[in-house]
Protein backbone atom coordinates (compact mmCIF):
# COMPACT_ATOMS: atom_id res chain seq x y z
CA UNK A 1 0.00 0.00 0.00
CA UNK A 2 1.37 3.59 -0.98
CA UNK A 3 1.85 5.67 2.11
CA UNK A 4 1.57 9.07 1.66
CA UNK A 5 2.71 11.78 3.91
CA UNK A 6 1.39 15.70 3.46
CA UNK A 7 3.90 17.25 5.25
CA UNK A 8 5.02 20.55 6.19
CA UNK A 9 8.64 20.27 7.05
CA UNK A 10 10.17 22.44 9.82
CA UNK A 11 11.81 26.01 8.41
CA UNK A 12 14.04 27.18 10.69
CA UNK A 13 14.75 30.90 11.15
CA UNK A 14 15.82 34.16 13.61
CA UNK A 15 12.93 35.58 11.71
CA UNK A 16 9.94 33.39 14.14
CA UNK A 17 7.57 30.88 13.40
CA UNK A 18 6.62 30.47 9.40
CA UNK A 19 2.97 31.22 9.03
CA UNK A 20 2.07 29.15 5.49
CA UNK A 21 -0.29 26.54 5.91
CA UNK A 22 -4.15 28.22 4.63
CA UNK A 23 -2.25 31.10 4.34
CA UNK A 24 -2.97 33.84 1.56
CA UNK A 25 0.17 36.07 3.15
CA UNK A 26 3.07 34.62 3.86
CA UNK A 27 5.02 35.90 7.63
CA UNK A 28 7.09 35.01 10.11
CA UNK A 29 5.76 35.30 13.60
CA UNK A 30 7.31 35.75 16.78
CA UNK A 31 3.92 35.11 18.43
CA UNK A 32 3.08 32.05 16.71
CA UNK A 33 -0.38 31.36 15.15
CA UNK A 34 -1.41 27.84 13.40
CA UNK A 35 -4.04 27.60 11.05
CA UNK A 36 -5.58 24.48 10.22
CA UNK A 37 -4.47 23.49 6.50
CA UNK A 38 -8.03 22.53 5.04
CA UNK A 39 -7.03 21.73 1.76
CA UNK A 40 -4.64 19.26 2.64
CA UNK A 41 -6.85 17.94 5.54
CA UNK A 42 -9.51 16.85 3.12
CA UNK A 43 -7.03 16.01 0.55
CA UNK A 44 -5.78 13.26 3.83
CA UNK A 45 -9.01 12.35 4.67
CA UNK A 46 -9.89 11.41 0.74
CA UNK A 47 -7.38 9.10 0.84
CA UNK A 48 -7.87 7.71 3.69
CA UNK A 49 -11.30 6.96 2.16
CA UNK A 50 -9.52 4.98 -0.52
CA UNK A 51 -7.52 3.04 1.44
CA UNK A 52 -4.31 4.74 1.10
CA UNK A 53 -1.65 5.08 4.44
CA UNK A 54 -2.11 8.58 5.47
CA UNK A 55 0.60 10.18 7.46
CA UNK A 56 0.00 13.61 8.98
CA UNK A 57 3.13 15.66 9.07
CA UNK A 58 3.05 19.10 10.43
CA UNK A 59 6.17 19.62 12.39
CA UNK A 60 5.91 23.61 12.07
CA UNK A 61 3.06 22.87 14.20
CA UNK A 62 4.25 20.37 16.56
CA UNK A 63 7.49 22.60 17.05
CA UNK A 64 9.74 20.05 15.76
CA UNK A 65 13.38 20.53 15.01
CA UNK A 66 14.32 19.74 11.09
CA UNK A 67 16.24 17.00 12.69
CA UNK A 68 13.50 15.44 14.70
CA UNK A 69 11.03 15.94 11.58
CA UNK A 70 13.81 14.22 9.31
CA UNK A 71 14.85 11.13 11.58
CA UNK A 72 10.57 10.75 12.28
CA UNK A 73 10.23 10.60 8.16
CA UNK A 74 12.99 8.20 7.90
CA UNK A 75 10.95 6.02 10.11
CA UNK A 76 7.24 6.67 8.09
CA UNK A 77 8.80 5.19 5.60
CA UNK A 78 6.40 7.52 2.91
CA UNK A 79 6.53 6.92 -0.71
CA UNK A 80 4.92 9.99 -1.53
CA UNK A 81 5.86 13.44 0.11
CA UNK A 82 3.07 16.44 -0.71
CA UNK A 83 4.64 20.05 0.65
CA UNK A 84 2.74 23.03 0.39
CA UNK A 85 4.95 25.90 -0.27
CA UNK A 86 5.17 30.11 -0.62
CA UNK A 87 7.11 32.21 -2.53
CA UNK A 88 9.50 33.21 0.56
CA UNK A 89 10.14 29.87 1.69
CA UNK A 90 10.19 27.98 -1.81
CA UNK A 91 13.77 27.81 -2.11
CA UNK A 92 14.66 26.06 0.94
CA UNK A 93 11.78 23.60 -0.13
CA UNK A 94 13.96 22.93 -3.36
CA UNK A 95 16.72 22.40 -0.53
CA UNK A 96 15.04 19.97 1.67
CA UNK A 97 13.81 18.27 -1.77
CA UNK A 98 17.24 17.57 -2.90
CA UNK A 99 17.85 16.49 0.28
CA UNK A 100 15.62 13.90 0.82
CA UNK A 101 16.46 12.74 -2.68
CA UNK A 102 19.82 12.20 -1.91
CA UNK A 103 19.17 10.04 0.88
CA UNK A 104 15.60 8.04 -1.17
CA UNK A 105 16.17 8.43 -4.33
CA UNK A 106 12.87 6.36 -5.08
CA UNK A 107 10.83 8.57 -2.73
CA UNK A 108 8.05 10.85 -4.51
CA UNK A 109 7.52 14.27 -4.12
CA UNK A 110 5.13 16.89 -4.72
CA UNK A 111 5.23 20.54 -4.39
CA UNK A 112 1.76 22.40 -4.36
CA UNK A 113 0.90 26.08 -3.46
CA UNK A 114 0.05 29.31 -5.39
CA UNK A 115 3.92 30.35 -5.89
CA UNK A 116 4.06 27.02 -8.04
CA UNK A 117 0.80 27.26 -9.47
CA UNK A 118 2.05 30.77 -10.60
CA UNK A 119 5.48 29.69 -11.71
CA UNK A 120 5.73 25.29 -12.24
CA UNK A 121 8.87 24.60 -14.49
CA UNK A 122 10.91 27.09 -11.97
CA UNK A 123 10.60 24.34 -9.07
CA UNK A 124 11.20 21.18 -11.85
CA UNK A 125 14.50 23.47 -13.22
CA UNK A 126 15.56 23.90 -9.44
CA UNK A 127 14.92 21.12 -7.68
CA UNK A 128 14.68 16.97 -7.85
CA UNK A 129 10.53 17.69 -7.26
CA UNK A 130 8.69 14.76 -9.14
CA UNK A 131 5.58 16.91 -9.57
CA UNK A 132 4.24 20.36 -9.35
CA UNK A 133 0.84 20.28 -8.96
CA UNK A 134 -1.20 23.38 -10.29
CA UNK A 135 -4.34 24.77 -9.08
CA UNK A 136 -6.09 24.79 -5.67
CA UNK A 137 -7.78 21.21 -5.66
CA UNK A 138 -5.07 19.40 -3.44
CA UNK A 139 -7.13 17.17 -2.22
CA UNK A 140 -8.82 15.78 -5.75
CA UNK A 141 -5.49 16.09 -7.39
CA UNK A 142 -3.61 14.04 -4.98
CA UNK A 143 -5.82 11.01 -5.04
CA UNK A 144 -5.38 11.36 -8.92
CA UNK A 145 -1.77 10.97 -8.77
CA UNK A 146 -1.71 8.04 -5.92
CA UNK A 147 -3.95 6.35 -8.30
CA UNK A 148 -1.89 7.16 -10.80
CA UNK A 149 1.37 5.64 -9.50
CA UNK A 150 -0.46 2.62 -7.86
CA UNK A 151 -3.14 2.25 -10.36
CA UNK A 152 -2.21 3.60 -13.81
CA UNK A 153 -4.58 5.65 -13.41
CA UNK A 154 -4.09 8.91 -16.18
CA UNK A 155 -3.08 12.24 -14.90
CA UNK A 156 -5.72 14.80 -14.96
CA UNK A 157 -4.98 18.27 -16.26
CA UNK A 158 -3.17 20.33 -13.85
CA UNK A 159 0.38 18.65 -13.73
CA UNK A 160 3.64 19.19 -14.12
CA UNK A 161 6.51 16.42 -14.24
CA UNK A 162 9.73 15.05 -15.96
CA UNK A 163 9.32 12.40 -18.65
CA UNK A 164 11.86 9.54 -18.85
CA UNK A 165 14.22 11.77 -21.13
CA UNK A 166 14.02 14.49 -18.49
CA UNK A 167 11.90 16.64 -20.24
CA UNK A 168 9.62 18.95 -18.67
CA UNK A 169 6.35 17.60 -19.16
CA UNK A 170 2.07 18.93 -18.59
CA UNK A 171 -1.16 18.06 -18.82
CA UNK A 172 -2.61 21.24 -19.76
CA UNK A 173 -4.23 24.04 -17.19
CA UNK A 174 -5.91 22.77 -14.40
CA UNK A 175 -9.55 22.68 -14.56
CA UNK A 176 -11.44 23.55 -10.74
CA UNK A 177 -14.34 20.95 -11.81
CA UNK A 178 -14.40 18.90 -9.31
CA UNK A 179 -17.80 18.86 -6.72
CA UNK A 180 -17.10 19.54 -3.59
CA UNK A 181 -20.11 17.86 -1.97
CA UNK A 182 -17.99 14.64 -3.46
CA UNK A 183 -15.53 15.21 -0.59
CA UNK A 184 -15.67 12.99 2.68
CA UNK A 185 -15.84 14.91 5.94
CA UNK A 186 -12.60 15.95 7.68
CA UNK A 187 -11.02 13.33 9.74
CA UNK A 188 -10.02 15.65 12.63
CA UNK A 189 -8.16 12.95 14.61
CA UNK A 190 -5.89 11.58 11.55
CA UNK A 191 -5.33 15.48 10.83
CA UNK A 192 -4.73 16.74 14.74
CA UNK A 193 -7.25 19.37 14.50
CA UNK A 194 -5.97 20.10 17.87
CA UNK A 195 -2.74 21.06 16.92
CA UNK A 196 -4.87 24.23 15.31
CA UNK A 197 -7.37 24.20 18.19
CA UNK A 198 -5.31 26.79 20.84
CA UNK A 199 -2.44 29.07 19.04
CA UNK A 200 -4.54 30.71 17.00
CA UNK A 201 -5.16 34.39 17.34
CA UNK A 202 -8.93 34.02 15.29
CA UNK A 203 -10.69 32.24 18.42
CA UNK A 204 -12.30 33.29 21.29
CA UNK A 205 -13.49 29.89 22.46
CA UNK A 206 -11.15 27.54 23.05
CA UNK A 207 -10.88 25.06 21.24
CA UNK A 208 -11.40 26.50 18.02
CA UNK A 209 -11.22 24.88 14.28
CA UNK A 210 -11.67 25.72 10.72
CA UNK A 211 -14.51 24.83 8.31
CA UNK A 212 -14.11 25.86 4.03
CA UNK A 213 -17.46 25.93 2.47
CA UNK A 214 -15.94 27.88 -0.42
CA UNK A 215 -13.32 27.73 -2.89
CA UNK A 216 -12.03 30.16 -2.58
CA UNK A 217 -13.60 33.77 -2.63
CA UNK A 218 -16.23 34.74 -5.34
CA UNK A 219 -14.97 38.24 -5.98
CA UNK A 220 -11.62 37.55 -6.62
CA UNK A 221 -10.19 39.77 -8.54
CA UNK A 222 -7.59 41.53 -5.88
CA UNK A 223 -4.75 42.52 -7.87
CA UNK A 224 -2.20 41.24 -5.32
CA UNK A 225 -4.13 38.23 -3.79
CA UNK A 226 -2.00 35.48 -4.70
CA UNK A 227 -4.81 32.52 -4.29
CA UNK A 228 -6.21 33.89 -7.62
CA UNK A 229 -4.05 31.58 -9.05
CA UNK A 230 -5.18 28.82 -6.79
CA UNK A 231 -8.96 29.88 -7.86
CA UNK A 232 -9.23 32.18 -10.84
CA UNK A 233 -12.10 34.61 -10.94
CA UNK A 234 -15.73 32.47 -12.05
CA UNK A 235 -14.14 29.21 -10.51
CA UNK A 236 -15.85 29.83 -7.00
CA UNK A 237 -17.66 26.85 -5.91
CA UNK A 238 -19.23 25.79 -2.68
CA UNK A 239 -20.08 22.60 -1.03
CA UNK A 240 -24.06 22.67 0.13
CA UNK A 241 -25.36 23.58 3.35
CA UNK A 242 -26.77 20.96 4.27
CA UNK A 243 -22.81 19.43 4.11
CA UNK A 244 -21.52 22.18 6.13
CA UNK A 245 -23.92 21.69 8.82
CA UNK A 246 -22.96 18.54 8.86
CA UNK A 247 -19.95 19.04 9.59
CA UNK A 248 -20.29 21.58 12.47
CA UNK A 249 -22.10 18.72 13.76
CA UNK A 250 -19.05 16.82 14.20
CA UNK A 251 -17.06 20.14 15.50
CA UNK A 252 -19.58 20.43 18.27
CA UNK A 253 -19.12 16.63 19.00
CA UNK A 254 -15.71 16.68 19.40
CA UNK A 255 -16.18 19.55 21.89
CA UNK A 256 -15.16 22.99 19.55
CA UNK A 257 -16.38 25.96 20.91
CA UNK A 258 -15.52 28.23 17.85
CA UNK A 259 -15.27 27.80 14.07
CA UNK A 260 -13.40 29.86 11.85
CA UNK A 261 -14.98 29.78 7.89
CA UNK A 262 -11.88 29.90 6.18
CA UNK A 263 -13.72 30.52 2.84
CA UNK A 264 -11.99 33.11 1.07
CA UNK A 265 -15.15 34.96 1.17
CA UNK A 266 -18.11 33.08 2.73
CA UNK A 267 -21.08 32.25 0.15
CA UNK A 268 -23.87 34.49 -0.06
CA UNK A 269 -27.49 34.77 -0.96
CA UNK A 270 -29.67 31.60 -0.71
CA UNK A 271 -26.88 29.52 0.39
CA UNK A 272 -26.31 32.11 4.08
CA UNK A 273 -30.03 31.92 4.36
CA UNK A 274 -30.29 28.02 4.22
CA UNK A 275 -26.85 27.59 6.25
CA UNK A 276 -27.99 30.10 9.52
CA UNK A 277 -31.63 28.95 9.61
CA UNK A 278 -30.13 25.61 9.33
CA UNK A 279 -27.76 26.49 12.53
CA UNK A 280 -30.60 27.95 14.33
CA UNK A 281 -33.40 24.87 13.26
CA UNK A 282 -30.27 22.71 14.51
CA UNK A 283 -30.05 24.48 17.54
CA UNK A 284 -26.01 24.21 17.04
CA UNK A 285 -26.43 28.27 17.58
CA UNK A 286 -26.63 28.07 20.89
CA UNK A 287 -23.71 25.57 21.20
CA UNK A 288 -20.56 26.78 18.66
CA UNK A 289 -19.57 30.78 17.49
CA UNK A 290 -18.43 31.33 14.48
CA UNK A 291 -16.21 33.40 12.00
CA UNK A 292 -15.64 34.06 9.06
CA UNK A 293 -14.17 36.41 5.53
CA UNK A 294 -16.44 38.80 4.21
CA UNK A 295 -16.35 41.81 1.87
CA UNK A 296 -17.57 45.46 3.34
CA UNK A 297 -20.32 45.33 0.18
CA UNK A 298 -20.93 41.73 0.16
CA UNK A 299 -24.09 42.29 2.14
CA UNK A 300 -25.89 45.52 2.50
CA UNK A 301 -28.84 44.68 4.42
CA UNK A 302 -29.38 44.87 8.35
CA UNK A 303 -31.65 41.80 8.30
CA UNK A 304 -28.97 39.44 6.73
CA UNK A 305 -26.39 40.65 9.08
CA UNK A 306 -28.98 40.13 12.27
CA UNK A 307 -29.79 36.56 10.89
CA UNK A 308 -26.25 35.75 11.01
CA UNK A 309 -26.07 36.64 14.54
CA UNK A 310 -28.47 34.79 15.34
CA UNK A 311 -27.27 31.44 13.73
CA UNK A 312 -24.25 31.81 16.00
CA UNK A 313 -21.64 34.29 13.96
CA UNK A 314 -19.59 36.25 16.47
CA UNK A 315 -16.33 38.04 14.29
CA UNK A 316 -16.46 39.17 10.39
CA UNK A 317 -13.36 39.44 8.80
CA UNK A 318 -13.34 42.27 5.92
CA UNK A 319 -10.65 43.00 3.81
CA UNK A 320 -10.07 46.88 3.95
CA UNK A 321 -6.73 47.37 2.90
CA UNK A 322 -6.51 51.67 1.83
CA UNK A 323 -9.05 54.66 2.65
CA UNK A 324 -7.92 56.07 -0.64
CA UNK A 325 -10.17 55.50 -3.51
CA UNK A 326 -7.52 55.48 -6.01
CA UNK A 327 -5.55 52.37 -3.60
CA UNK A 328 -8.95 50.80 -3.83
CA UNK A 329 -9.08 50.94 -7.71
CA UNK A 330 -5.85 49.90 -8.61
CA UNK A 331 -6.32 46.68 -6.61
CA UNK A 332 -9.31 46.37 -8.34
CA UNK A 333 -11.53 45.76 -5.18
CA UNK A 334 -14.78 46.94 -6.19
CA UNK A 335 -15.00 49.32 -3.05
CA UNK A 336 -16.28 52.73 -2.82
CA UNK A 337 -14.55 54.62 0.47
CA UNK A 338 -18.25 55.75 0.59
CA UNK A 339 -19.56 52.06 1.27
CA UNK A 340 -16.66 51.98 4.36
CA UNK A 341 -18.06 52.88 7.35
CA UNK A 342 -22.18 52.53 6.61
CA UNK A 343 -21.00 48.93 6.22
CA UNK A 344 -19.38 48.58 9.06
CA UNK A 345 -21.79 50.03 11.10
CA UNK A 346 -24.74 47.90 9.98
CA UNK A 347 -22.62 45.12 11.33
CA UNK A 348 -21.72 45.93 14.72
CA UNK A 349 -25.42 46.94 14.46
CA UNK A 350 -26.33 43.68 14.26
CA UNK A 351 -24.52 42.67 16.89
CA UNK A 352 -21.29 41.33 15.40
CA UNK A 353 -17.91 41.92 15.87
CA UNK A 354 -15.69 43.18 12.81
CA UNK A 355 -12.39 42.64 11.92
CA UNK A 356 -10.68 44.87 9.41
CA UNK A 357 -7.53 43.91 7.57
CA UNK A 358 -5.27 46.86 5.92
CA UNK A 359 -1.89 46.98 3.96
CA UNK A 360 1.14 49.34 4.06
CA UNK A 361 3.61 49.86 1.02
CA UNK A 362 1.54 50.11 -1.99
CA UNK A 363 4.06 51.96 -4.37
CA UNK A 364 2.17 54.56 -5.59
CA UNK A 365 0.46 55.52 -1.94
CA UNK A 366 2.82 58.63 -0.63
CA UNK A 367 3.07 58.92 3.27
CA UNK A 368 0.04 61.40 3.73
CA UNK A 369 -2.26 58.06 1.99
CA UNK A 370 -1.10 55.96 4.28
CA UNK A 371 -1.51 57.99 7.40
CA UNK A 372 -5.13 58.51 6.00
CA UNK A 373 -5.62 54.39 6.56
CA UNK A 374 -4.17 54.68 9.93
CA UNK A 375 -6.31 57.94 10.76
CA UNK A 376 -9.79 55.92 9.24
CA UNK A 377 -8.70 52.69 11.53
CA UNK A 378 -8.19 55.27 14.83
CA UNK A 379 -11.90 56.74 13.81
CA UNK A 380 -13.45 53.26 13.39
CA UNK A 381 -12.24 52.05 16.48
CA UNK A 382 -13.00 55.21 18.33
CA UNK A 383 -16.45 55.03 16.84
CA UNK A 384 -17.23 51.25 18.00
CA UNK A 385 -17.50 49.98 14.28
CA UNK A 386 -14.49 47.61 14.34
CA UNK A 387 -13.26 45.48 17.37
CA UNK A 388 -10.23 44.07 15.57
CA UNK A 389 -7.70 44.81 13.43
CA UNK A 390 -4.86 42.68 11.18
CA UNK A 391 -2.05 45.12 9.50
CA UNK A 392 0.49 43.75 6.66
CA UNK A 393 3.19 45.39 4.31
CA UNK A 394 1.81 44.29 1.00
CA UNK A 395 3.85 41.50 -1.49
CA UNK A 396 3.29 41.16 -5.38
CA UNK A 397 3.54 37.45 -5.26
CA UNK A 398 4.50 36.12 -8.90
CA UNK A 399 2.05 35.89 -11.43
CA UNK A 400 -0.65 38.33 -9.69
CA UNK A 401 -1.62 41.29 -11.01
CA UNK A 402 -0.07 43.59 -8.60
CA UNK A 403 2.96 41.54 -10.00
CA UNK A 404 3.05 42.25 -13.59
CA UNK A 405 2.57 45.80 -12.89
CA UNK A 406 5.73 46.17 -10.98
CA UNK A 407 7.07 43.97 -13.57
CA UNK A 408 6.07 46.71 -16.57
CA UNK A 409 6.95 49.55 -14.35
CA UNK A 410 10.08 48.67 -12.85
CA UNK A 411 8.86 48.73 -9.13
CA UNK A 412 10.74 46.12 -7.57
CA UNK A 413 13.23 46.53 -5.48
CA UNK A 414 15.00 42.92 -6.09
CA UNK A 415 13.93 39.44 -7.18
CA UNK A 416 14.98 37.46 -3.79
CA UNK A 417 11.80 35.23 -3.10
CA UNK A 418 13.55 35.30 0.46
CA UNK A 419 13.03 38.75 0.75
CA UNK A 420 8.94 38.67 0.45
CA UNK A 421 7.96 37.98 4.25
CA UNK A 422 6.86 41.49 5.08
CA UNK A 423 10.12 42.15 6.51
CA UNK A 424 11.19 44.90 4.33
CA UNK A 425 9.36 46.94 1.40
CA UNK A 426 9.63 44.84 -1.64
CA UNK A 427 8.33 47.78 -4.07
CA UNK A 428 9.78 51.34 -5.13
CA UNK A 429 7.76 54.05 -3.50
CA UNK A 430 8.76 57.09 -2.05
CA UNK A 431 8.48 54.94 1.53
CA UNK A 432 11.19 53.52 2.99
CA UNK A 433 11.60 49.95 4.41
CA UNK A 434 11.16 51.53 7.97
CA UNK A 435 8.66 53.60 7.28
CA UNK A 436 6.10 50.78 6.26
CA UNK A 437 7.36 49.52 9.31
CA UNK A 438 6.40 52.27 11.88
CA UNK A 439 3.18 53.15 9.56
CA UNK A 440 2.11 49.44 10.13
CA UNK A 441 2.87 49.44 13.83
CA UNK A 442 1.23 52.79 13.79
CA UNK A 443 -2.03 50.62 12.49
CA UNK A 444 -1.45 47.78 15.38
CA UNK A 445 -1.47 50.84 17.67
CA UNK A 446 -4.89 52.45 16.41
CA UNK A 447 -7.14 50.94 18.54
CA UNK A 448 -5.86 52.75 21.44
CA UNK A 449 -8.41 55.61 22.61
CA UNK A 450 -10.35 56.10 25.63
CA UNK A 451 -13.69 55.51 23.85
CA UNK A 452 -12.38 52.04 22.94
CA UNK A 453 -10.51 50.71 26.03
CA UNK A 454 -13.89 51.55 27.94
CA UNK A 455 -15.92 49.85 25.45
CA UNK A 456 -14.08 47.12 25.59
CA UNK A 457 -13.89 46.70 29.70
CA UNK A 458 -17.63 47.21 29.94
CA UNK A 459 -18.21 44.26 27.67
CA UNK A 460 -16.46 41.96 29.73
CA UNK A 461 -19.17 38.92 30.65
CA UNK A 462 -17.00 36.07 31.97
CA UNK A 463 -13.28 34.11 32.30
CA UNK A 464 -13.48 33.49 27.81
CA UNK A 465 -13.32 37.45 27.75
CA UNK A 466 -10.64 38.05 29.94
CA UNK A 467 -8.46 35.40 28.43
CA UNK A 468 -9.20 36.58 24.86
CA UNK A 469 -8.31 39.74 25.55
CA UNK A 470 -5.10 38.55 27.39
CA UNK A 471 -4.18 36.42 24.66
CA UNK A 472 -4.69 39.63 21.97
CA UNK A 473 -2.60 41.47 24.24
CA UNK A 474 0.13 39.08 23.76
CA UNK A 475 -0.27 38.44 20.22
CA UNK A 476 -0.15 42.37 19.16
CA UNK A 477 3.19 42.35 21.07
CA UNK A 478 4.14 40.13 18.52
CA UNK A 479 2.68 41.76 15.78
CA UNK A 480 4.64 44.65 17.02
CA UNK A 481 7.74 42.44 17.39
CA UNK A 482 7.50 41.81 14.01
CA UNK A 483 7.42 44.92 12.32
CA UNK A 484 10.69 46.26 14.71
CA UNK A 485 13.42 47.62 13.16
Amino acid sequence: MLKVSISYPPLESKKGIPLLAQNRQFQWFNSPTYIYPMVPAYAASLLKENNYDVFWDDAIAEKLTYQQWKQRLIKEKPGLIAIETKTPVVKKHWQIINELKVENPNLKIVLMGDHVTALPEESLKNSRVDYVLTGGDYDFMLLNLANHLTKSEALEQGWYFRDENNEIKNTGHFQLNHNLDDLPFIDRELTKWKLYAYDNGDFKYLPGSYLMSGRDCWWAKCSFCSWTTLFPEKHYRARSAQKALDEVEILINLGVKEIMEDSGTLPIGDWLKEFCQGMIDRGYNKKIALSCNMRINGIKDLETWKLMKKAGFRMILFGLESINQGTLDRINKGLGVEEIEPCLRMCKQAGLEPHITTMMGFPWETKADAQATINLAKRLFKKGYVDTLQATIIIPYPETPLYKYCKENDLLRFDDYDRFDQREQVMKSELTTEDVKELTQSLYKSFISPQFIARKIISIRNLDDIKFLFRAGIKLLGHLTDFGK
